[in-house]
């Protein structure tokens, strides 16, 4: 197993990520590329062409049936008949254990993203807030024990419904809104734009300001907040809370669980 490489692959509803790591979790080429790209990509995997072929590929896939097609493809015309093993949730797994009443019904990015928390800060209980298209919370015991999970509007899927859904809102892009909430002065806002961005992001931080408290009430103890996704620049900024950042939690999970199905694998 000294010499296997895996590639893991995060795809998520707005883009994918992807990395090659050793089999001792060491990180040796990654990147990201966003789904409209795909094609693209299929034309030209420059950012493929000089790697070895791996071991196996681990996907984890939330964006649908059609990505997972697209990325079958990338990966057939880059290294034909390469393994690859779709990662879904299950009850237990490397240290982690899912309370979810249908266990395989939470989602893939969850799942692998809390294995990665649980490795990366053992010991403590977690609180894991991941802002994507969708703002996704998981409580987690510092045992491993998965106790329940919060999924919200992201920050940018809040103000494009507001945009789509009102008459006289506008439909802010991210570039925009980011621009909008850093010439603010305040909280309170004297033009659309800026108070739809931060009425938005101002909701983002009061859930998970609010899960984390509650959380360390109903737990009697301190509680490590983490952030991750997309959003999590922006939402940090607008956090009075201790947090931490964590940008590869996905990969993070995707790289444990390959190695570890690599070790049981391998011959005594």
């Amino acid at each position: 197993m000294s010499g296997e490489s895996f590639l893991l692959i995060d795809a998520g509803n707005s883009r994918i990520k992807w990395s090659l790591v050793s089999a001792t979790q060491e990180t040796l080429s990654g990147g990201a590329f966003e789904h409209v790209d795909v094609e693209a990509v299929l034309a030209d995997i420059a950012d493929w062409s000089s790697l070895p072929r791996p071991a196996g590929a681990w996907i984890s896939n939330v964006a649908g049936p059609r990505v997972g097609e697209r990325i079958s493809a990338l990966l057939d015309a880059r290294w034909s008949g390469l393994p690859r093993t779709i990662v879904r949730a299950q009850a237990q797994q490397s240290g982690v254990t899912n309370r979810y009443t249908e266990p395989a019904a939470l989602g893939s990015d969850r799942w692998c993203g809390m294995i990665g928390a649980h490795a990366a800060y053992p010991g403590e209980n977690l609180l894991i807030a991941t802002i994507g298209t969708a703002t996704t919370l998981e409580a987690l015991l510092a045992d491993g024990t998965f106790t329940g999970g919060l999924i919200a509007p992201g920050w940018l899927l809040m103000m494009q419904s507001l945009g789509t859904h009102t008459a006289q809102l506008p439909t802010l892009l991210p570039d925009t809104a980011r621009r909008a909430i850093s010439s603010s002065n305040g909280i309170f806002a004297t033009d659309t734009r800026t108070a739809l961005s931060s009425g938005s992001l101002l909701a983002q931080a009061g859930l998970i300001e609010r899960a984390w408290q509650d959380l360390r009430a109903q737990w009697n103890d301190d509680v490590r907040l983490i952030l991750s996704g997309g959003g999590a620049s922006e939402v940090a900024g607008a956090l009075k809370v201790p947090h931490t950042r964590h940008d590869s939690l996905v990969l993070a999970g995707l790289a444990l669980i390959a190695r570890e199905a690599a070790v049981s694998r391998s011959p005594d």
